[in-house]
């Protein structure tokens, strides 16, 4: 049993002591098994679900959820501070210290024209600190990790605040069919249909740009719908799905699908 007063009310500095028992020798074993690497996809999870209850306007899930992601936070920084890293004193003054530098507007005598103009002063400011020089600088600083759609969708923009960009929407179509083709061709040809497809969907999100559509969000809009029709065509089937045959399954589809219109 390790030493803590069990409080009604809790703030930031009971959190960094109970991360603190939970990792020391005496503490819960899970705990203190763990790397950065091994909850790294934790945090992308959390993450994930805070944006869930944003998207849901879900005020008392949300709470809820920016706690898991604050715990996040403080186990990295946990882990870090046994290694003689950093602090969570030092992410904290750390974060302050980029506020205060990138809200010259704010903080000093720059003025920003409304929103734009503050984010324009931002991604300046960012620029300088972060030593980039060129454009190509600024799209290799986009995470990695960031979903895919989402990732292209920031290159995108940052080439296009660069001048790299068309403008109108036909010739962002036109390179849409032009890499559908490609790919159909890959796929008939049983070769290289990995890249090509990798040319489609960035393609797509570029028209979506133009259409004032983020690409992400409709994929996920997708993927709602999908499963909300394919639960429609499980209700409506009359035996299992896997011994229907493909006409079967389409007139199914075709009708949850009518019912939704």
């Amino acid at each position: 049993m390790v030493n803590f007063q069990v409080a009604e009310n809790y703030g930031m500095d009971d959190l960094l002591k109970i991360m603190e028992l939970l990792r020391a020798p005496g503490g819960c074993p899970w705990d203190r098994a763990q790397t950065h690497q091994s909850i790294r996809d934790n945090m992308l999870e959390e993450a994930y679900e805070a944006a869930d209850a944003i998207d849901r306007e879900d005020a008392d899930n949300l709470k809820e959820e920016l706690g898991d992601v604050l715990l996040q936070v403080v186990f990295h920084a946990s882990m870090a501070r046994q290694a003689g890293q950093f602090t969570f004193d030092d992410v904290v003054d750390g974060i302050c210290k980029k506020l205060v530098y990138r809200h010259p507007h704010v903080f000093g005598s720059a003025e920003a024209a409304g929103p734009e103009g503050a984010l324009s002063a931002w991604d300046a400011q960012k620029r300088e600190e972060k030593g980039q020089r060129t454009a190509a600088d600024a799209l290799d600083s986009v995470a990695r990790a960031l979903p895919a759609l989402t990732r292209a969708a920031k290159l995108q923009g940052k080439a296009a605040k660069a001048g790299f960009d068309w403008k109108d929407a036909a010739p962002a179509l036109d390179k849409l069919s032009e890499e559908l083709e490609e790919f159909q061709t890959a796929v008939r040809d049983g070769s290289n249909t990995e890249e090509e497809l990798g040319d489609l969907l960035f393609a797509a999100v570029k028209a979506g740009r133009f259409a004032g559509v983020d690409g992400e969000t409709a994929l996920q809009k997708a993927c709602d719908k999908f499963i909300r029709r394919f639960r429609r065509v499980e209700e409506l089937a009359p035996k299992a799905l896997d011994i229907l045959d493909v006409p079967a399954l389409e007139a199914l589809w075709h009708r949850a699908k009518e019912e939704e219109t």
